[in-house]
């Protein structure tokens, strides 16, 4: 199909938001989601034996979508056998590279809906911008495909009940990319805090600092003739081409992406909630602002953020143009408590002020993800990253965004997902 194509109706916004606001309550809890028998009996569609490949469709081809190919292809019992794509350059070149891992040349597709259609695909990997999550993953439940997705999970905490809710509904798996879920270094850091192993943890803090590079300023311009910039756009507001606003820029501005928060910040603090064994908060402050970029970006290139559970607080802090980070790590999350302090990377971990000082090394995490997601694709058991998990890590950063953009503390609802008293956030918030 030509890139010039209208693209096809998606689903209306408005009707799978509201139809979803009801289970809000539920679905705020983390724990929706089929699994066991229940889920075996609704996901019998498309279901393989035990000996076939799972036929995977990869939808957002530029960076994360190309790393996902790979590490699918390392499993060696899931193919990528369809790559999609709105820049047909881009997406050619990595049907070439999904050809030579696969040993056969994928179909190519610039609308996903092609791949919904498709009887034999039995899932679809989402690696596209932020306001194409929810439409994509809902659509692709309704057609009764299993979906890997990248967070944060959705655009809007509204987009996140009705993701959880449409998986329940039709029976779903849906692993979000939280892939520290699966790493055995991080799974062993969270099992000594939950275990008690550095006393009664009263706080953790979750950052990323890096030294990121301005984007400077452009003006509106004509859209690469291999794209198709309409469809790209899709369910955010319609605006002129302008080469700052796409490809990994958009994550810097509001209508597509959520700013480092929801770059960094999903990931890490989602393991600072796991960790210390929390869903949503309270009450929400955020301080910062753009100190240091002078040029196009939105999103805020210093923040920090404070969740308020009561008895423990988490607390998350970027700079994006700083290399000195904190506990001596660019990126982490550290959980203090009154026996120690564990600090946690991608490199390993390491508990302080204890005489024996466990340790533990660096383990992979993408790879035992992905595998975690195609045993859960026969199995019908839910992952260990499912869309309800996502759905809670998710809201965090919505809700430290919502409360950097009103400029004040906001209190939130985790019974109903909702600023009940603050029209200004809970417009933010979908």
């Amino acid at each position: 199909m030509s890139t010039s194509d209208a693209p096809r109706s998606s689903v209306n916004r408005r009707e799978f938001l509201e139809s979803s606001a009801a289970n809000a309550a539920g679905m705020a809890a983390g724990m929706v989601g089929l699994g066991g028998a229940a889920a075996l009996a609704a996901g019998r569609k498309g279901d393989r034996g035990p000996n076939e490949h799972v036929r995977v469709g990869l939808v957002g081809v530029r960076g994360r979508g190309r790393e996902l190919a790979a590490g699918l292809a390392e499993l060696g019992d899931a193919t990528v056998t369809t790559v999609c794509d709105v820049d047909g350059k881009q997406r050619d070149a990595v049907a070439r590279e999904v050809a030579e891992s696969f040993g056969t040349a994928p179909g190519v597709e610039s609308d996903y809906h092609r791949l919904l259609d498709d009887p034999q695909l039995d899932a679809v990997l989402i690696a596209t911008p932020d306001h194409w999550h929810a439409d994509m993953t809902i659509e692709a439940c309704k057609a009764g495909k299993d979906v890997y997705l990248e967070v944060p999970l959705t655009h809007t905490v509204a987009e996140g009940t009705a993701v959880v809710s449409a998986a329940r509904e039709h029976g779903r798996i849906v692993q979000a990319g939280l892939q520290h879920r699966s790493g055995a270094h991080f799974q062993s850091a969270v099992e000594l805090v939950r275990g008690g192993g550095i006393g009664n943890v009263r706080m953790a803090r979750a950052w990323a600092t890096h030294e990121r590079k301005p984007i400077g300023r452009r003006r509106d311009g004509d859209q690469p003739e291999t794209t198709d910039y309409t469809r790209w756009l899709g369910p955010a507001p319609g605006r002129a081409f302008n080469a700052n606003r796409f490809h990994h820029n958009w994550r810097w501005f509001w209508d597509y992406g959520s700013g480092e928060l929801g770059n960094w910040g999903v990931h890490l603090l989602d393991v600072a909630r796991w960790g210390i064994g929390v869903g949503l908060p309270t009450r929400v402050s955020s301080t910062g602002g753009t100190l240091y970029f002078d040029d196009d970006q939105e999103t805020p290139d210093t923040q920090t953020v404070c969740f308020d559970y009561g008895a423990a607080k988490i607390v998350w802090e970027h700079r994006q143009w700083s290399r000195r980070g904190i506990e001596g790590r660019s990126a982490g999350v550290a959980f203090y408590g009154d026996a120690g302090t564990l600090v946690v990377d991608r490199s390993g971990w390491k508990v302080f002020d204890r005489k024996d000082a466990p340790r533990s090394v660096a383990s992979d995490c993408l790879g035992p993800h992905l595998r975690n997601f195609v045993d859960a694709i026969r199995t019908r058991e839910k992952p260990v990253a499912d869309a309800g998990v996502a759905h809670v890590s998710t809201t965090l950063c919505h809700l430290g965004n919502a409360a950097h953009r009103v400029g004040r503390e906001i209190a939130f609802d985790p019974s109903t997902c909702t600023c009940p008293f603050d029209d200004d956030a809970q417009a933010l918030l979908g």
